[in-house]
């Protein structure tokens, strides 16, 4: 079973895929747990980081072997719970990535608020090259983070980017030497205001009724600020 740590360090939740010995690959198991620890969490930040050498190898593949039809679908809807948790968690989520990250890996910091690595870090949706492909929500979230022309490039050849070229096409928004320095500098912010941005940038709505949003939960913080000073 995969073993999933989490610690919290003032206003950030750590939360660390910790099997160094298989890249972080991840199991059923572990991804239920951390599901579950996802769900549980009420940090302003969370904080997704590997253990080890690498970030997440992705889906196990000894897991992967030994899945049926009706089995596949389960873990793919599972990744995709995961997936979905941090997306729409309440607060900010930060991929913390150092080294190697693939396939289902990729697929967990496109889910992110922040995806920040270091220089040695890597990328690849590395699916396709064992007949498979990313099936924790890649194929909307990739997209709709590089655009379709280079989603396309990475998918189907699943090469191999470095940190510098998830820069240029925005996989990554920064290479820092201390991926969670990131989350605490944004865990050092108004968690209100961190998590009325998020909300407006993530999910907007079309035309006037984005600016109306923005309206109303400016309103509702500068209340918030007022009250404060009282």
């Amino acid at each position: 079973m995969g073993t999933i740590r989490t610690e919290r360090t003032g206003e950030v939740l750590v939360v660390t895929i910790d099997r160094p010995d298989s890249r972080n690959a991840l199991t059923a198991d572990a991804l239920a747990v951390l599901r579950d620890r996802l769900a549980d969490a009420s940090a302003p930040v969370v904080a997704v980081r590997g253990a080890g050498s690498a970030f997440c190898a992705g889906a196990d593949l000894a897991t992967v072997d030994a899945l049926d039809g009706d089995d596949a679908r389960s873990f793919s809807r599972l990744g995709q719970a995961v997936a979905d948790a941090l997306a729409g968690y309440d607060g900010a989520t930060v991929a913390a990535i150092d080294g190697p990250a693939r396939g289902g890996g990729v697929e967990l910091a496109l889910a992110c608020d922040l995806r920040v690595c270091t220089p040695r870090s890597t990328f690849a949706e590395s699916g396709v090259t064992l007949g498979l492909f990313g099936a924790w929500g890649g194929t909307d979230r990739l997209v709709g983070t590089v655009g379709r022309s280079v989603a396309m490039d990475l998918s189907l050849s699943g090469r191999v980017v470095d940190a510098e070229e998830a820069l240029r096409v925005g996989l990554v928004s920064r290479i820092v030497d201390d991926p969670l320095a990131v989350a605490h500098a944004v865990a050092d912010n108004d968690a209100g205001a961190v998590r009325t941005i998020k909300g407006l940038l993530a999910e907007p709505a079309d035309g006037d009724r984005q600016f109306e949003r923005e309206r109303e939960a400016f309103a509702a913080l500068v209340e918030a600020r007022a009250k404060r000073k009282d």
